[in-house]
């Protein structure tokens, strides 16, 4: 049988959930279909999701199309959880993109778009909510062209907009129109389909020109547009023919070698880890010891698959399927399980650029808040939690504001833990400026360390992370020092001259040195005159800030690309707005009445922007923005408190470390 795993993706409130459930109802999964409102929904399990009507985790429910078993994602809207959405996205084989009838294409159906595109994958876009008043064809249509992708073809006419009679009639081989608007659209990819047209309009059949169509839609060339209504059912079964028909299922390779992509993990009632797995090739069994990144090696207890509708018990899952696997302590999202490429690994997850101090209100919650916090960031990685030992606080990396509110409600339902938020501040990186060098020499009376450590720092390309190499022999001295030194590198540039982590350096061992093990006449190991991993651990912040110092560092500021749609008429207003927050616009596009602004704005200044343009535009403008690249600071350089012992003041860091000077 064949598997699809299919993704659903909207903007908030375009009525995705509400079309999973329709799917799963029309496929016999489920006897009524759920509604957002009321909280009843297969997908949305969460209480916030129930409360709020938004979609906070990603969700998987399994149904049947005829041959092929659909693997059914129902992917969050929000743009806080953008990074949900990416994890979800690297696994899928096609997706629908939800667009209202109504709002039309909003800021987060672009950035969704951008990104299907951007991983080529294969998408319908299904316009919901027909029913409604206000519903819209053509001009929806026209702002789909404009705004996500020239290359659509609509699927159907429509009757009855915005009343409860509304209906999707799809296109047939009598429609010459449609099928004119196929050849037109496909000859833009096909120039021999192009060539036979003209030599012989007549020599493409209805059902050669629909072959195209599905070749082309596997391929991510063009997107097909259905209309419809999740709550009355109008257009869905013409949208189940064309998941069956224009997207590609795969049969899977179930013989091949272990292959295989994480994309979630989450904690089951008794806190065991449990990992979401799309499986590309080969067969997973209970009992079977599996590798993933880092090396790592663990025994598989138990495995779910999906399956019609529900998450069964199963001794194996294989090629195509999705399934649920116990026993893997050590797994991480986005892990590769066996071996070949996934396109999971491809995925990119653009940073969160804030970040806030998180407090429990009651501090007997403090080490249980830790174990939560941690159990959080199994899930979502990108929370990032950094720990600040001097001050005993706790930071979390965020995307948006509404991620407060979802650790908030998560840590007090399911931990029952209750928590408050220090101010939202932006997070900054530093790059190094030049090359610098440092060497600090066994026994010398500035070093109070068994150790000799050289060290030169210089940059390296942006996002290409540290690096760490040697030039000094690799047996100068036992391996586990150098490890030492090595890994102690990568801590310490996690907080650079201005306390910002330094992503990305390249950092050469040029001095080695260490005393070797001594001890007194008969006697035991002395510590005092052999040099251990803790010497070459402790002297190595002391002698990488000295070379960060000599190369100099500069602060970035993380900048977003925006755009924003509004009334000419309010443009003047808004590019005002725009330079008091330091935003730097292009060019306006302007229209007779609605206008549109782009450029770049300090992520530090979105969420202010996000507050004043309602009033700027009178309710009418909408605002898309995005991770785009970081900048030198201007002005005074922010700092960031630092969490370590400050090798910057070698006086305190060494009476911290020594506990004397």
């Amino acid at each position: 049988m064949r598997t699809l795993n299919l993704g659903i993706l909207a903007h908030v409130d375009a009525g995705k959930t509400s079309l999973t459930e329709r799917l799963l109802y029309a496929a016999g999964v489920i006897d009524e279909v759920g509604s957002v409102d009321d909280g009843n929904t297969q997908t949305d399990s969460l209480a916030l999701e129930r409360q709020r009507g938004i979609t906070i985790k990603s969700a998987v429910v399994s149904f049947a199309i005829d041959d092929i078993t659909v693997n059914l994602i129902d992917t969050p809207g929000h743009p806080d959880f953008i990074a949900e959405v990416e994890r979800a996205l690297s696994v899928l084989d096609g997706a629908v993109l939800v667009v209202s009838a109504v709002e039309g294409v909003q800021a987060q159906t672009r950035v969704l778009m951008r990104t299907l595109q951007r991983l080529r994958i294969p998408t319908l876009i299904f316009v919901n909510k027909l029913d409604r008043g206000g519903a819209q064809y053509g001009s929806l249509l026209k702002s789909i062209e404009e705004k996500l992708s020239a290359a659509i073809i609509p699927m159907g006419s429509t009757d009855g907009l915005g009343t409860r009679a509304a209906a999707f009639t799809p296109y047939g081989r009598d429609d010459a129109g449609f099928t004119f608007s196929m050849i037109d659209l496909f000859a833009e990819h096909d120039d021999q389909l192009l060539a036979t047209y003209v030599e012989n309009e007549n020599a493409l059949s209805y059902d050669a020109l629909r072959g195209r169509l599905a070749e082309q839609t596997q391929q991510a060339l063009v997107h097909p547009v259905y209309f419809g209504s999740a709550i009355t059912g109008a257009g869905t079964d013409a949208l189940i023919a064309a998941i069956r028909e224009l997207l590609p299922a795969t049969e899977g390779d179930t013989d091949g070698p272990v292959s295989g992509s994480v994309f979630k993990v989450e904690r089951g009632p008794a806190g065991e880890k449990i990992a979401f797995v799309r499986m590309f090739s080969g067969a997973i069994r209970t009992r079977d010891r599996l590798r993933f990144q880092g090396g790592k090696e663990s025994k598989v207890t138990a495995i779910s698959v999906f399956d019609a509708g529900s998450v069964l018990t199963r001794p194996e899952v294989s090629a195509g399927q999705i399934g649920k696997l116990w026993g893997l302590g050590e797994i991480q999202i986005g892990d590769s399980i066996g071996v070949g490429d996934h396109p999971a690994e491809s995925g990119y997850f653009a940073p969160p650029t804030l970040e806030t101090v998180i407090a429990p209100t009651r501090r007997s919650d403090k080490g249980n808040l830790q174990v939560a916090l941690a159990q959080l960031a199994e899930q979502d990685p990108l929370i990032n939690l950094r720990q600040d030992d001097v001050r005993q606080e706790t930071y979390v990396s965020l995307y948006g504001e509404v991620q407060k509110e979802v650790i908030q409600t998560t840590l007090a339902g399911e931990f029952g833990i209750d928590v408050t938020f220090r101010e939202t501040t932006t997070i900054c990186i530093e790059r190094l400026n030049g090359t610098g060098a440092a060497v600090e020499f066994n026994k010398k009376d500035a070093n109070p360390f068994l150790a000799t450590i050289g060290l030169r720092v210089e940059p390296a390309p942006v996002n290409s992370g540290v690096s760490f190499s040697l030039e000094v022999e690799l047996g100068s001295m036992p391996y586990a020092f150098i490890k030492a030194v090595e890994e102690t590198v990568h801590e310490t540039l996690q907080q650079g001259i201005h306390g910002w982590q330094i992503p990305d350096a390249k950092v050469v061992m040029t001095h080695s040195g260490y005393s070797a093990r001594q001890s007194h006449a008969h006697a035991v190991f002395d510590k005092s005159m052999s040099s251990t991993a803790g010497d070459f651990r402790n002297l190595t912040p002391l002698v990488l800030m000295t070379a960060l110092q000599e190369a100099g560092t500069t602060v970035y500021e993380p900048m977003h690309r925006f755009q924003v749609e509004i009334p000419t008429d309010t443009v003047r207003g808004v590019l005002a707005a725009l330079a008091r927050l330091r935003a730097i616009p292009q060019v306006p596009a302007l229209g007779s009445e609605t206008s549109v602004l782009e450029g770049e704005i300090p992520a530090a200044a979105v969420y202010e922007l996000e507050q004043q343009l309602p009033s700027l535009s009178r309710g009418e403008g909408v605002l898309e923005s995005a991770f785009e690249r970081y900048q030198p600071v201007t002005g005074p350089l922010p700092s960031r408190p630092r969490t370590d012992h400050d090798p910057l003041n070698r006086r305190e860091y060494l009476l911290h470390v020594l506990r004397r000077v």
